[in-house]
């Protein structure tokens, strides 16, 4: 993980590591026809930005035929852990309590999701 460690992934990466987690493996094409459902990206904006990802080492790129696949060297898990690690420590002082109240408060949670916060931390006291 230290690869990523050094250089954060921008939010432009995050959306295209997001559709390389859906779809394990892609083209640059399908990859830019995803991005287009949500916001208008250019395909040599989307091929620049992987192009600079896999210089990076977030992505792998295999050549098949007269395509490159695409494909995030890091789970969606570790990528998160080490954004969520970053925002605790700079923005909430190391405080998971602080993060936690923060997210809770932002938004609206519905009653599955905050069910299963609380067999989460169930779990968690359990184990300390």
């Amino acid at each position: 993980m230290e690869n990523i460690g050094v250089r954060q992934p921008t939010k432009a990466e995050l959306e295209i590591l997001r559709v390389l987690w859906q779809e394990g493996e892609a083209t640059v094409k399908t990859i830019n026809t995803k991005l287009n459902e949500h916001k208008r990206v250019g395909y040599t904006t989307t091929l620049k930005i992987m192009q600079v990802m896999t210089d990076k080492k977030m992505l792998e790129r295999k050549i098949q035929g007269r395509s490159h696949l695409y494909r995030p060297v890091f789970k969606k898990e570790e990528v998160q852990g080490l954004l969520v690690d970053r925002l605790l420590e700079s923005a909430f002082g190391g405080s998971a309590k602080n993060l936690v109240m923060q997210a809770l408060g932002n938004r609206h949670t519905s009653k599955q999701e905050l069910a299963e916060i609380k067999a989460f931390l169930a779990e968690i006291e359990k184990e300390s």
